[in-house]
C-alpha cells in the first residue's frame, strides 16, 4: 500500500500558526482561572495568604476604624461622653491590632469567612452567607477592660450573624464558580496540547518553537498588565468610605501568585526564545566554517600545469 502523501507545507504552516496562536491566548487565560479555582478555592492557602496582612499599617488602621465605630454603635452613652470616649476606643483598637491576639483572631476571621463562603458556593441553598464575629469582639472587650477604659465592661458581646453575601447574588456566583472550576483544568491542558501540535505540524519548527516562546512571554506581559489595570480599576469603584490603602494591600497579597506566574511567563518566554535563536544561529556557521574551498577554473589550470612540470621532470 503506497504512503499517504504528507499534507502541503502550506497547509501545515497555517495550521501550526493557528495552533500557537490558540495556544498563547489561552495560557494567561488558563493561569488565571486555574488560580481563580484553585488558588482562593484552597482555605489553607487563602489563610496563608492574608495572614502577612495583619501586620500591615493600613490594614490595621482600617481594622481599628471599623472596629471602633462598631461598637461605638453598640455602646449605649449620650453625644457628649460619645465624643470622649471614641478616641479611647479607636487607640485601644489600634493597640489590640499589634498583639498577638490580633494575628490569631485575623486568622480566625478569615478562615471562618473563606469556609462559609465555599460551602455556599458547593451548597444549593439559598441562604445569606453570614460570619459570627462575637470572638473578636471578646477579644476587644477585654483589652478595653484591661487597659481601663471607660465603660469597656458594657460592651455587648452578641453572637450576631454578619452578611458576607447575599442570597440572590449566590446563584450568579456558584454558576461563575463551577465554570472557572472547568476552565482552571482544561485551558492550560489546552494550551499545552496546541503548542505541541503547532510545534510538531509546523515545516520549521524551530521557528515554531521560537513564535511559541515569544508568544508565552507576550502572554505573560498582557497578565501583568491585567493584574494593574484590575487594582485601579477594584480601587476606583470602592465606596469613599472604604480605606483604599487598605484594599490595595489586599488586593497585592491575593494577586501574588498571579504576578509571580507572569513575570515566570514573561522571563521563561524570553529565554527559550533567545536560546532558540542562538542555536539556529550557531548551526547555519558550523557547516559554513567545515566547508571544503571550492575549485576555480584559475586554480584547476595551475594544478594540472604542476603536475604536468613534475612529470616532465620525472622523465628528464
Amino acid at each position: 500500500m503506497p504512503p499517504r502523501p504528507a499534507p502541503p507545507a502550506r497547509l501545515r504552516g497555517a495550521l501550526s500558526a493557528l495552533l500557537i496562536v490558540l495556544a498563547c491566548l489561552l495560557l494567561p487565560f488558563g493561569a488565571l482561572a486555574a488560580w481563580a479555582a484553585y488558588g482562593l478555592a484552597d482555605t489553607g492557602q487563602y489563610v496563608s495568604t492574608m495572614a502577612p496582612l495583619a501586620d500591615d499599617p493600613d490594614v490595621r488602621d482600617a481594622v481599628a476604624d471599623t472596629v471602633g465605630e462598631g461598637i461605638m454603635r453598640e455602646v449605649d452613652v449620650g453625644l457628649p461622653m460619645r465624643g470622649t470616649v471614641a478616641p479611647f476606643v479607636r487607640e485601644a483598637v489600634r493597640s489590640f491590632t499589634q498583639t498577638r491576639a490580633f494575628r490569631l483572631a485575623w486568622d480566625a476571621g478569615n478562615r471562618a469567612t473563606h469556609d462559609a463562603v465555599l460551602r455556599a458556593l458547593q451548597d444549593e441553598r439559598e441562604e445569606p452567607v453570614t460570619v459570627d464575629l462575637a470572638p473578636v469582639t471578646a477579644q476587644v472587650k477585654d483589652q478595653l477592660t484591661q487597659d481601663h477604659v471607660p465603660l469597656a465592661a458594657r460592651i455587648p458581646v452578641q453572637h450576631t450573624a454578619v452578611a458576607v453575601l447575599p442570597a440572590a447574588e449566590l446563584d450568579q456566583l456558584r454558576k461563575g464558580f463551577h465554570v472557572l472550576e472547568v476552565a482552571g483544568f482544561w485551558l492550560p491542558v489546552a494550551a499545552v496540547v496546541f503548542a505541541a501540535g503547532g510545534i510538531a505540524l509546523a515545516v520549521r519548527r524551530r521557528r515554531a518553537v521560537t513564535a511559541t516562546a515569544l508568544g508565552t512571554a507576550l502572554g505573560g506581559g498582557l497578565l501583568g498588565l491585567a493584574l494593574s489595570v484590575g487594582r485601579r480599576l477594584t480601587l476606583a469603584d470602592l465606596p469613599p468610605d472604604v480605606s483604599h490603602p487598605a484594599a490595595g494591600a489586599v488586593y497585592d497579597a491575593l494577586t501574588s501568585t498571579l504576578r509571580t506566574v507572569s513575570w515566570l511567563l514573561l522571563v521563561l518566554g524570553l529565554a527559550v526564545a533567545a536560546l532558540t535563536w542562538l542555536g539556529g544561529r550557531l548551526r547555519r556557521r558550523r557547516p559554513a566554517e567545515h566547508e571544503p574551498v571550492a575549485d576555480t577554473p584559475g586554480s584547476a589550470s595551475l594544478t594540472a600545469d604542476s603536475q604536468s612540470s613534475d612529470q616532465n621532470m620525472t622523465v628528464t
